[in-house]
């Protein structure tokens, strides 16, 4: 019964991450999105445990970009996002084991998700200028240079989408810690 339960979460989870990536964005100039998706990333990994929230957040992201029309960020997305919720969701678990207090739980947020957050701003930093680097079909020094220059103006609007995705699980958590499931899962 314990299975079947996280695993429908789980299901949740991805849909909400997907549904709110989707939903709430703002264009950047690097055609790009902020978006509230990263919030829900970040709650798939302390909510449902580094591995079965890397999954959750790794399919729920993917799915918004395929649905939003970014197909080619897709593969990225589902690998990037995984990364950020696993690397979140271990680090929040790691460090609520380790210190205790009254503000253990949200020290463990912001220290996690900034962690699983740099993941995300250097994934897709990387990404992108590999993509660039193929695109231009030119493997030189100076197209690796440009390539990588080109992307590094996406990094300020990852950072705010990271910041953002913060404090939204660390608004959320609370909130979601009054089923008791959840708050089971969390204390694990």
């Amino acid at each position: 019964m314990e299975n079947t339960k996280k695993l429908v979460i789980s299901a949740l989870m991805a849909a909400f991450t997907c549904v709110a990536t989707m939903i709430i964005k703002f264009q950047t100039p690097t055609f790009g999105y902020i978006h509230m998706g990263d919030g829900l990333v970040l709650l798939c990994g302390i909510i449902l445990g580094p591995a079965a929230g890397a999954l959750s957040a790794g399919i729920g992201s993917m799915f918004a970009d395929i649905f939003s029309g970014y197909i080619s960020w897709a593969p990225a997305t589902l690998v990037i996002k995984a990364l950020t919720a696993l690397i979140a969701g271990l680090l929040f678990h790691k460090l609520r084991h380790a210190f205790k207090g009254k503000y253990t739980r949200p020290v463990s947020i912001i220290l996690g998700g900034l962690v699983g957050e740099a993941v995300m701003v250097i994934g897709y930093f990387l990404y992108e200028a590999l993509v660039t680097v193929f695109a231009n079909g030119t493997f030189t020094r100076i197209a690796l240079a440009a390539a990588f220059a080109a992307s590094a103006t996406g990094i300020p609007f990852n950072i705010l989408q990271g910041v953002v995705g913060i404090i939204i699980s660390l608004l959320l958590l609370p909130i979601l810690s009054q089923l008791e499931d959840i708050r089971k899962w969390i204390a694990a």
